[in-house]
């Protein structure tokens, strides 16, 4: 039942998107091509996604998704979105630090921070910083389709002198209209009280649907959405990141681990877990090198071993993985997942298999880099691909290790020359960064079935209905909580505003008996003096 209440759901999804596209075609492209960037109408005519996106954030409405289309198609194309680099943007905005993306929250989403008291209000450079913050988020968009940001307000030793009422309106719109669904919270940090005023105006203006998402929080509860190990010292967290350009402190994946410093050899390694090797037969298929510094974000490059032994020993390695089901069309590789790669406690959950496959005439070489080089292994983790062929890479857990939703992979691969018979150390040395074709896989974490349905063993015959029954109702319950909840929210609002109005006439009706009592005395005293004998 709940299959086909789904299957039924994506349908219409799908009628919904295909409406939209066809109302956008006949109501806004046919009055003015020139309104827009053709690689947006084309994007928005070939990405589901995208489409989707904007009619979650209009909770399916077409008419209401169709004016947020149109309104942020323009914006992208008056401020050159789709051509917006580093050479484009002054170079003082980047030297300041008052922008820029680093870490991860508690649920895996990638933080967006501004430093609030870098900010200063001045009309001649704000073109400039919006098309600043644009960079961003498009630089991020294309790096990590379809994953949401935390927005952090760092607002230490900031006044009123750094709060610029456009320039967080803009902000707030490029969440509201020019990127919807991106926006996972908003995190606004040791705000002085002085600023409360300020910021009752820019929780009108996030509207209904986002107020929820801001959260005000002070040093000590900001732990609560982040980890210590990303957050600066001011805020009581451990991270020993300096922001310094260049490059660019957004990408995990800049440097190799074996520019980073010394590794641990393959026969090193090997020796020293041999004993961990006869418990588990698992890791005994993987060699991999290690990072010396775990706290540093390094990555994990296996070395290679015979081809021969890689062929000999494929079928054992990936024996108890799940075969991917989503791909990614690259212009080298296809890759499967196409997006993420999924961990859980049980062990048959602890390998997942990623699926290379060449699209071209020649030899493709690949690499396989992760963020937390400590906690897995990759097997292999670089070598080359065939015309034509495919080859499968295990991913596993190492140890008692356990995936985090922070966890990244970056698949890297670049054409050889089938002429050229060089070593793969040498090839990646020398191969143009601008041949590289690279894709990103995020890790999920799936909570174990066990644990969902032990509280249940002792009703057997109940079971399914019950657990279904179970999920229909705390379902339920989310929507009416959040139904009241935004109705409150409303309430809230009217409220406020009728009351600020009613101040406001109330002070209006002083200020009249006050002009009263005052012409009242005059009379008086003008009465007074003319009765008096002259």
């Amino acid at each position: 039942m709940a299959e086909l209440e789904q299957h039924e759901g994506e349908q219409d999804i799908k009628k919904k998107i295909e409406e939209t596209r066809q109302k956008f075609k006949n109501e806004f492209l046919q009055e003015s091509t020139d309104k827009y960037d053709s690689r947006d109408v084309e994007r928005l005519d070939k990405d589901d996604a995208l489409v989707e996106g904007y009619l979650q954030w209009r909770l399916c409405v077409v008419e209401d998704a169709l004016k947020l289309i149109d309104e942020s198609l323009q914006w992208r194309k008056e401020f050159g979105v789709n051509d917006l680099t580093e050479s484009a943007i002054p170079r003082w905005m980047f030297e300041t630090g008052a922008v820029y993306l680093h870490g991860y929250d508690k649920e895996g989403n990638k933080l967006f921070w501004f430093k609030v008291k870098l900010h200063v209000k001045d009309t001649k450079t704000i073109v400039d910083k919006k098309k600043y913050v644009a960079f961003w988020l498009e630089r991020y968009a294309k790096k990590e389709p379809g994953m949401p940001l935390t927005v952090i307000f760092d607002m230490a030793e900031s006044g009123l002198s750094n709060i610029d009422m456009e320039f967080v309106k803009y902000i707030i719109n490029c969440f509201k209209v020019y990127y919807p669904t991106f926006l996972s919270k908003m995190i606004i940090v040791d705000m002085p009280w002085i600023m409360n005023a300020a910021w009752k105006i820019v929780k009108s203006w996030l509207g209904p649907e986002a107020v929820s998402k801001l959260k005000f929080a002070s040093r000590s509860e900001v732990h609560g959405f982040i980890d210590p190990e990303y957050l600066p010292a001011h805020m009581g967290g451990t991270d020993p990141f300096k922001y310094s350009y260049p490059p660019l402190p957004d990408d995990d994946f800049q440097t190799p681990i074996c520019e980073n410093g010394p590794i641990v050899s393959e026969d090193e390694l090997e020796s020293k877990e041999g004993d961990m090797e006869s418990k588990d037969a698992l890791e005994s298929s993987f060699s991999s090198e290690v990072a010396v510094k775990p706290k540093k974000v390094n990555f994990l490059e296996d070395s290679l071993r015979a081809e021969d032994n890689d062929k000999g020993d494929t079928s054992s390695r990936t024996k108890g993985t799940r075969k991917p089901l989503t791909t990614f069309k690259g212009a080298l590789l296809d890759v499967s997942p196409a997006e993420e790669l999924s961990f859980g406690s049980a062990e048959t959950e602890k390998r997942c298999l990623i699926i290379l496959s060449n699209v071209t005439k020649n030899k493709v070489a690949f690499k396989v880099r992760t963020t937390a080089p400590e906690k897995y292994r990759v097997k292999p983790s670089s070598s080359f691909c065939e015309p034509g062929a495919s080859v499968d890479i295990v991913v596993s857990l190492h140890g008692g290790s356990q995936a985090s939703p922070q966890d990244r992979f970056l698949v890297m691969a670049a054409e050889m020359d089938n002429s050229l018979s060089q070593e793969l150390a040498q090839f990646w040395k020398e191969v143009q960064k601008a041949k590289i074709m690279e894709h990103r896989l995020r890790c999920h974490v799936v909570e174990s079935l066990k644990q969902t349905v032990s509280p249940l063993r002792d009703s057997p015959v109940e079971t399914g209905s019950g657990e279904q029954q179970e999920f229909h109702t705390a379902a339920l319950d989310d929507n009416i909580h959040f139904t009241s909840l935004m109705r409150v929210i409303t309430c809230n609002a009217r409220l406020e505003q009728k009351l600020n109005s009613c101040l406001w006439v109330q002070k209006v009706l002083i200020g009249l008996v006050l002009i009263l009592v005052l012409l009242n005395l005059l009379c008086l005293r003008l009465l007074t003096s003319s009765q008096q004998p002259s």
